[in-house]
């Protein structure tokens, strides 16, 4: 959800009450739209606050995260280092219920005079800006410039007054609200939900879903299906702005964030998880640093993904059409029987015949069989080619039947690798895939300038059992094979999903007996790390290093293994998370 008003109106509090009095020690844009004040404050400490004007990600919170400065400063970072270098934070205040922060700064000129400068930080969705204003109100400068003086538009532009955002037409400020003022409105043709965000301001889609399910008991009611004239709905709107407001986060049973709130989401009822954190901008810090992170690898492994793709379908029509070819050459003995039938037939035959009609000595029922001849050959040639139209489809049939036998095998290959690449978490991880299907001609890589170091390999993702084994797993095929067949000790347990593309999975017992529990967790780590994570009981295979063979000249993480037993585990990000090692 994005940021609605109510929401905005908590965060203001909590920041309130360690910003002012606070200096602005530096300022950094490590991304377009995104601003970070380094801050000075007596009884808070060090503070690293975050503005972000992205068209989906917009919000202004404290962040524990370090970010990196690009080489060359953007101008509209310099202009803010310029005016607010050593500022401080007067105040913190929302215009009644926008989505819009001011914060009064005083800052010094360079002969010392002291003003009182406004940084004004919209979250409008694609219309977020961050804005400079000086002492008067007039724009020194924006992180994202509109319209110009000429518009009838609002313009937000570099030397022109600032002008809010334009209210909302026609809603109404939900703490001014007297429900019998306009409880008969709600016996419209809209169902309740979107009948609140119509009428009120400062709701999210969420909340509105929210207190239709508080007051009614679903999200999706019809007014003809109120009777009360709206006195639960109202009653639920005053608890909702009277009740203290707190950070929640909701995420699904598999641990895909969903939303954040400022009020516990009960709607979901048991398909999620709803966790309280312990500050707004904890949760915002967390619940948008994932989302970045797996919004930036989605597009930093896009292409690779599509590469990989097109290779996978390319093969699995190539494929098709081999296996029909099949079914064509199965046809080769006939052409060994025509071949017969002539040679038989020789001194019975003229040249230039354009059939020849003879006994059908291969058919159990006899008869005769019509052979079709080449008029242009004697008797001898039309035999041979039948026989060579035999052999040529003898032969075929054994190079097509281990072309299909690679490419099955290449296929197996190409899908594990669209599963790693689907479930990469950082660039290295990608980078070392990438460098892998270079190695094996499917991709080109740039190649490194010189005096470029070596990109160091990645060790495998480690766990630690509840009984305190390791447990190791490969993040993309090439470590997978240096696991199994190298790094791990030949009395270790190796898993693996069963028939479902997955990572190896290694428990490191160090001459011990592994006991059920860490056989369970193991098996779980497994099915997370697979093609079934979003499955629900997924089987999974384990058996001893020594029994896990590659066969020479297989792809990269493919191996074969006898003397397993199976294993039914569920992917649990929970587990996941609490075991790993960091």
């Amino acid at each position: 959800m994005p940021l609605d008003a109510i929401c905005l109106s908590a965060l203001r509090v909590e920041l309130f009450d360690k910003l002012i009095g606070a200096r602005i020690d530096k300022v950094q844009q490590p991304e377009r739209d995104q601003i970070i004040l380094s801050l000075r404050s007596g009884h808070s400490g060090a503070l690293r606050l975050l503005l972000s004007a992205g068209t989906s990600d917009a919000r202004v919170h404290f962040t524990a995260r370090k970010f990196d400065n690009p080489q060359s400063p953007p101008m509209f970072c310099m202009l803010l280092r310029k005016h607010l270098s050593g500022a401080g934070i007067l105040d913190i205040s929302q215009p009644s219920l926008d989505r819009v922060l001011e914060f009064s700064i005083e800052s010094s000129s360079a002969i010392g005079d002291k003003s009182v400068m406004r940084l004004i930080v919209e979250l409008i969705g694609r219309m977020s800006n961050i804005i400079l204003l000086d002492c008067e109100g007039r724009i020194v400068d924006c992180l994202r410039r509109m319209g110009s003086a000429v518009d009838d538009k609002r313009a937000v532009q570099p030397g022109l007054f600032y002008k809010s955002p334009p209210a909302q037409a026609g809603k109404i400020d939900p703490y001014t609200v007297i429900g019998a003022d306009v409880g008969n409105t709600i016996l419209n043709d809209k169902h309740v939900d979107k009948w609140i965000l119509n009428t009120f301001s400062g709701f999210s889609p969420l909340i509105a879903r929210e207190l239709s399910h508080r007051a009614y008991g679903a999200v999706d009611v019809r007014p003809e299906n109120v009777s009360d004239n709206g006195a639960a709905l109202f009653r639920e709107i005053k608890n909702l702005l009277e009740q203290e407001h707190n950070p929640w986060l909701i995420s699904d049973s598999a641990g895909k964030l969903i939303d954040f709130s400022y009020t516990k989401i009960e709607q979901y009822e048991s398909a999620c998880d709803v966790v309280r954190y312990e500050s707004f901008s904890e949760l915002l810090d967390f619940y948008f640093t994932r989302a970045s992170q797996d919004n930036r690898m989605r597009q930093k492994s896009s292409a690779t993904l599509k590469s990989m793709t097109t290779l996978r379908d390319r093969l699995t029509r190539k494929l098709a059409l081999q296996k029909t070819e099949v079914l064509e050459t199965s046809k080769r003995d006939y052409n060994r029987e025509c071949g017969d039938i002539i040679t038989a037939n020789l001194h019975l035959m003229k040249k230039g015949q354009n059939v020849l009609v003879a006994d059908d000595f291969y058919s159990d029922a006899g008869g005769k069989r019509e052979i079709a001849l080449d008029f242009q050959k004697t008797p001898q040639q039309n035999a041979a080619r039948y026989y060579k139209l035999y052999t040529k489809a003898k032969n075929a049939a054994v190079y097509l039947a281990q072309q299909i036998e690679n490419g099955e095998k290449e296929l197996l290959y190409f899908e594990s690798v669209i599963e790693q690449i689907r479930r990469v978490d950082s660039e290295q991880d990608l980078s070392e895939i990438r460098a892998e299907l270079s190695e094996l001609g499917y991709i080109k890589v740039a190649v490194k300038g010189k005096g470029k170091a070596r990109q160091k390999e990645s060790s495998p993702i480690e766990f630690k059992s509840s009984s305190g084994f390791k447990i190791l797993v490969g993040r993309n095929n090439t470590q997978n094979d240096k696991l199994t067949l190298k790094t791990a000790a030949r009395t270790d347990v190796w898993l693996h999903t069963q028939k479902i593309h997955g990572a190896h999975v290694i428990v490191s017992l160090d001459g011990k007996s592994i006991d059920d529990v860490t056989l369970f967790e193991a098996a779980s780590i497994a099915a997370y790390y697979s093609a079934a994570r979003d499955g629900g009981n997924v089987p999974v295979d384990y058996t001893l290093v020594k029994y896990v063979k590659k066969p020479s000249g297989s792809r990269p993480g493919m191996v074969i293994y006898t003397e397993q037993k199976t294993i039914m585990a569920t992917p649990d990000e929970g587990l996941v998370g609490r075991l790993r090692v960091e």
